[in-house]
Parts: structure tokens; C-alpha cells; sequence
């Protein structure tokens, strides 16, 4: 039979397409043919810019032999977990369950009903540090079918009832109040690295939702301690490996404490998470650095990861040709001392050596380093400096580049829209608000159908065939939030309501809870609810944020109650797993602080009303939301019964359904806000 991938839409799905592997894509059809043939299914997850995924790939589905062994006796079945991440959750959360551990490729056998019987995740082709080999897994799965049938039939409902009993207590009625954000804080003070800035050990990720956290209990309470690890930290990544130093935009993790040798993968959502931290970070405290780092992220987002058709790709790759035809972790971005002289001449690359930290030794693998900013290397003149870097960058484009992963995936797409929109705002890239505008457009005109439900991904300007999950609703909607507020574009907001009465419709639980996946998704062996943090705002803390900020806007009880509702969870969580639920914190102190609102109005051509807009955009008070235009205009509801105060331009502060008088001057509005 042939491979089946040719035709899909995810970049990850067509590298497999060539292999030997008779592989299907996620679909009834597959199951149906392991009904017929009486074998198991190969599940396999994994994603374009996963080095270990690439790994396997090359040592065993590229494999004749192996692959002649899977299509023999399985029906194999590769997913996209970027596409389909409800069959992720669903499958990952059953091998962390049986193993304590997971990962990605992730490796799961199947019955025909898709319940789960066997686990893995990377196997090599032959036994390797205690592991056994991907073919002797694969005729120990067959054997337990063929030979033991019973028993894999019982194992397979045992994991499937257990999954289905699982039910989330997620802290019942209440919001969370100042004790347990306090409670939240000090238990990221008890894992912050004072030495290295950062939560935790090796690996190390930039942790920007406990961040945003972070600043806005800061800009609430006035805590110092809270204001410094965030200002440390940021200071400590974008000093380190894990930030391009030639380039900008953030790697995926450390592998170091000390944030020295990244993971290389470059990811959308990552670097949107980040570009707004730093931005926000920017606003508390007018750091230089900050300024910078936000503005090289967002023209890194720009200039590498967007798309012909206006929006934005999912990733870069880790690996890339390293001049001899080998595929290297780390090629494109690291460089050895010889390699700065070829390109500078001996005296500037000295210069770049010791301001990057490349050293004869390396700091990375076969003598090459990663670039970064030693803390020790001293202040290097930055004119001198500029311009060998712009020399570097140069020869560095002349490397092969990383592949990269072209589906637009609408929730990351979301996050990116947020993060240009204010960045352009805040630093006067009207550049930046334009192609976040873009974004938002291709998201209503390609994933956005007549009745607003969402398409998860797109590529080439063609939407996929799965459907949107609550993280893609809650953080679409977020994006269009914070278009709305700087560009005073009213129909961004309608466009946030339109989504967020869908999670209203279809996505809640009893409670305030949410699922991941809508009331009339596909039936999977159980129905995915995750409300922790993890690389990216969960849905569920996700959907919280956006539904604050939109009733904030729009005074509508139904979506406050809701978004207080689902809150509850960051009740449970917030002292006990800060680090896992650091969006929900940060809405949290959104709705701990009003939010804010805050209406200005005035003429476009007023400087006070420029002004007024200006101060407000650059408000630290928690998830403030923001409507400008004319007096009474249709396109806000805040903008409702507000008048110009003696005929000149007015901003109107809000919170807790109670309005201070309107203010005429900036430095009056800053100190309110």
C-alpha cells in the first residue's frame, strides 16, 4: 500500500511522505483497516522541528527492513501533535501515566478502538543504553497480540477506564485572592536561580508567562523582589546562548543553568511569549535592554517566520547542513574562533571573540561556541561592535539555513498578533501594528469560518481539516484584543466576542471549568482538559485572560463570571505549581487590580489626545484594556456617554464599576494608572 502523507498540509506529516513506512494520517479510515487486517496501530507523534523526531526518522523509518516489519504488521499512523494537539494530550498523558515520563517522538500502540496498550518514545535500531531496539519492540507488540490477546485487551481497558476516572478538581468555588498570590511568589522565590536568573535547574526554559506574572504583581503591590527576578532574568536570557545575539528572537530552552547552549529550535510561540514580556518589562522600567531585545524579536518574527500569505510560521529548525552535507544541531548559529577571522581579519575577530565569548576551547560542541554577552568581557565599543556584528550576520546568511515549518497555526498566530501589535504600539513601529493587522486578517479570511469557528492550522493560504481547540479560540481572540486597543478598530473586538461566545457554547464544564476540545469535537478515549502552563498559555488559563479583558471592554457579566469561573483552578494551582500555571497567575492579578479601563477621547490630530493614548498604552496597571476615538463612537463601549471635558481631549479611568473624574493632563492619567 502507498504512503499516504503526500497530501497533507503539515510539514511535519510530508517529511514522512517518502518513507517506506506505509504511514496514514490520523483518521477513521485507519482504524478501519486495523478492524480489517486484525493488527495493532503504530501511533506516532512528533513535530518539524524536533531533533529526536529527526532521529528516528532517519535510523528507523527510513529503514527498509524496519519499515517492511511495521507494515507487515501494523497499521501505522503518524500525527502532527502541532495539528492535532487533543490526540497529543489525550495519548501523552497515558504514557506519562504508565512510564513517569514523556517526550517527543512519542511511540504508542493501539488497539483498533484507539485504546492504548504499549509505550514509548524514542527507540533506537538496536539496543543502546538499556533500551531495548525499535525492531524488538515491534515483534514484542506482535507477539503479545498474536499470543496474548487477552491480556493486551484488559491492559488497553484498564488504561482507558483509568483516564476516563480522572476527574479535575480544580479548587472548587472562589477566586484567587492576595494570599495565594503571595502564596505563588514566594514559592518562585524558593525555585528562582539567583545566580543565573531563571526557575529550576538544567534544562533551563524561559519561563515568560511566571514572568508576566511576575511584572504585574509588581506594578500592583509595589513588591521589589518580584520586579528584580524578572529584571534579572531577562537580563540573564538575553545575555546568554539561548538569545541570538546576531540575529534576535529566542531558542527554545538551555540546556545549562546558565543559559550558555540553547536547544537551537526557534518556535513562534516562544518568541511571542517573550517579545511581549520584554515590551512589558520595558514599561516598568525603561531598561534599554528590554527596549532592544523586544524590538530584535519582533523584526526576528517579522523577517524569519513570516509568510507569503501574511501570517506567521510555527518554527526554524535545530539542524542544519554543516558545509559537508551532515545534518548538525547548532550549525547555522555557532562559530569558532578561525570562522570570526575568516570573515573579520584577526583584529575585529579578537575584538568579537572576547565581547561573544567565543573561545579556543568552545562552549559548545567540536570546538565552536555559541555567541552571548559574558557578564565579565567588559562594555565593548558599541560603534565598533555594530558593525562587526552586521558583518557576521552577512556571513552567516551565506550558511545553509534551518528548515522551517510553514503551517500557520491559528492559536501561536494569535500570541504573535498580541506581541507586534503592542510592541508596535508602545516603541512607534507602526510596521510592526501593520503586520500584525495582516496576521489577523488571514486568520478571519482562511481559519475563521461564516459561523466564527475556527480551523487550527493553514499553509500556502489553504486551511487544514482539524478543527480549532480552546487554546486557538482563547488566544486568537487575545490577539484580536490587543489589535483592538491600539489601533481603536472596533471590529477586532467584535471579532474577540464572536470566539469568545463559542468557548461560552462549547467548550465549558460545570463549574467554570473548560475543555480543550469542543462539545462536538471528535470522540477520543477521553476528552483532553489541561489547565497548566506549559510552553504556551493553556487554553483553559488562556480563555480566563481574554474573557476578563473582554468584558472589561464591553461591561458584560456573562464573560467576567465565566472568566472568575475558570479561575478557580489558579486557586488550587497558583501555590502549589507556580511555575505551571503562570498565565492564570497573571490574569489573576488582572482581575485582583479591576482590570482597569480606560476610555480616551478626543480628535486623532490633538496632541493631548495623542498623549492621553500614549500614556494609557504605556499603563503597568495589570491587564488594563484600552478604547480611544471620537466621543459616544459606535466602535466601543467604553467610549459610551463620554464627553469631551471643556471641548478638549479626556481619558476616563475605571475599576470595580466605579469611575474616577476625567483627566485632561498625561502626568495626571500616569499617576492613576
Amino acid at each position: 500500500m502507498p504512503n499516504r502523507l503526500a497530501h497533507e498540509t503539515s510539514p511535519y506529516l510530508l517529511q514522512h511522505a517518502d518513507n517506506p513506512v506505509d504511514w496514514w494520517p490520523w483518521s477513521a479510515e485507519a482504524f478501519e483497516e486495523a478492524r480489517r487486517r486484525n493488527v495493532p496501530v503504530l501511533l506516532s507523534v512528533g513535530y518539524s522541528s524536533c531533533h529526536w523526531c529527526h532521529v528516528m526518522a532517519h535510523e528507523s523509518f527510513e529503514d527498509d527492513a524496519i519499515a517492511a516489519l511495521v507494515n507487515e504488521h501494523f497499521v501505522a499512523v503518524k500525527v502532527d501533535r502541532e495539528e492535532r494537539p487533543d490526540i497529543d494530550a489525550v495519548y501523552m498523558e497515558a504514557v506519562q501515566a504508565a512510564t513517569g515520563q514523556g517526550g517527543w517522538p512519542m511511540t504508542v500502540f493501539l488497539t483498533p478502538d484507539a485504546a492504548p496498550f504499549y509505550f514509548g518514545t524514542y527507540f533506537p535500531p538496536e539496543p543502546r543504553h538499556g533500551m531495548p531496539s525499535f525492531p524488538e519492540v515491534l515483534v514484542g507488540v506482535k507477539d503479545a497480540w498474536t499470543d496474548r490477546r487477552d491480556e493486551v485487551g484488559e491492559v488497553a481497558d484498564r488504561i482507558v477506564k483509568d483516564l476516563a476516572g480522572r476527574s479535575l478538581a480544580y479548587g472548587g468555588d472562589g477566586v484567587p485572592g492576595e494570599e495565594e498570590l503571595a502564596q505563588a511568589l514566594l514559592g518562585l522565590t524558593r525555585e528562582y536561580d539567583a545566580t543565573h536568573g531563571g526557575f529550576g535547574g538544567a534544562p533551563k526554559f524561559p519561563a515568560s508567562m511566571a514572568l508576566e506574572f511576575l511584572l504585574r504583581h509588581h506594578a500592583r503591590t509595589g513588591a521589589e523582589g518580584a520586579l528584580q527576578m524578572a529584571a534579572d532574568t531577562c537580563e540573564a536570557m538575553a545575555r546568554g546562548g539561548i538569545y541570538d545575539q546576531l540575529g534576535g528572537g529566542f531558542a527554545r530552552y538551555a540546556v545549562d543553568r546558565a543559559w550558555v547552549v540553547p536547544h537551537f529550535e526557534k518556535m513562534l510561540y516562544d518568541n511571542a511569549l517573550l517579545c511581549r514580556v520584554y515590551a512589558h518589562l520595558w514599561k516598568a522600567t525603561g531598561s534599554d535592554l528590554a527596549r532592544r531585545v523586544a524590538l530584535e524579536t519582533a523584526d526576528f518574527l517579522v523577517r524569519e517566520l513570516r509568510t507569503p500569505e501574511g501570517g506567521f510560521a510555527s518554527a526554524l529548525d535545530a539542524d542544519s547542513d554543516d558545509g559537508t552535507g551532515k545534518h548538525v544541531e547548532g550549525a547555522y548559529y555557532a562559530w569558532t574562533p578561525t570562522q570570526l577571522a575568516e570573515v573579520l581579519g584577526a583584529e575585529d575577530a579578537a575584538l568579537a571573540a572576547a565581547h561573544y565569548g567565543v573561545t579556543e576551547a568552545g562552549t559548545f560542541e567540536h570546538g565552536s561556541s555559541v555567541l552571548q554577552l559574558p557578564r565579565d568581557a567588559g562594555v565593548a565599543d558599541a560603534e565598533r561592535i555594530a558593525p562587526i556584528a552586521a558583518r557576521l550576520l552577512a556571513a552567516r546568511e551565506e550558511r545553509e539555513r534551518p528548515g522551517r515549518d510553514d503551517k500557520v497555526v491559528a492559536a501561536w498566530n494569535g500570541l504573535a498578533i498580541a506581541a507586534l501589535a503592542e510592541t508596535g504600539a508602545l516603541f512607534d513601529r507602526p510596521d510592526l501594528v501593520e503586520r500584525a493587522t495582516e496576521a489577523a486578517d488571514l486568520l478571519v479570511r482562511v481559519h475563521m469560518d461564516e459561523t466564527a469557528r475556527l480551523t487550527r492550522t493553514s499553509k500556502d493560504g489553504r486551511a487544514g481539516t482539524n478543527a480549532g481547540v480552546l487554546e486557538d479560540y482563547a488566544d486568537v481572540a487575545e490577539g484580536f484584543l490587543a489589535l483592538a486597543a491600539v489601533t481603536g478598530e472596533g471590529a477586532w473586538l467584535e471579532f474577540a466576542g464572536f470566539l469568545l461566545d463559542l468557548v461560552l457554547d462549547r467548550f465549558t464544564a460545570e463549574g467554570g471549568a473548560l475543555y480543550d476540545t469542543a462539545h462536538d469535537a471528535e470522540t477520543l478515549i477521553r476528552r483532553p482538559q489541561d489547565p497548566t502552563d506549559n510552553a504556551t498559555p493553556s487554553g483553559w488559563t488562556a480563555a480566563a485572560g481574554a474573557l476578563l479583558s473582554y468584558a472589561a471592554q464591553t461591561g458584560s457579566e456573562a464573560h467576567r463570571a465565566a472568566a472568575e469561573g475558570a479561575l478557580g483552578v489558579v486557586k488550587a494551582l497558583g501555590p502549589r505549581a507556580p511555575r505551571f500555571i503562570g498565565w492564570g497567575l497573571a490574569v489573576s492579578e488582572a482581575l485582583l487590580d479591576g482590570p482597569r479601563e480606560i476610555a480616551v477621547v478626543g480628535a486623532p490630530g490633538d496632541e493631548t489626545f495623542r498623549e492621553l493614548r500614549r500614556t494609557a498604552l504605556r499603563a503597568t496597571a495589570p491587564g488594563a484594556v484600552l478604547a480611544f476615538g471620537a466621543p459616544d463612537s459606535e466602535e466601543f463601549p467604553l467610549l459610551r456617554d463620554r464627553p469631551l471635558v471643556a471641548g478638549g481631549s479626556a481619558a476616563y479611568v475605571c475599576r470595580h464599576f466605579t469611575c474616577d473624574a476625567p483627566v485632561t493632563d498625561p502626568d495626571a492619567l500616569r499617576r492613576k494608572l
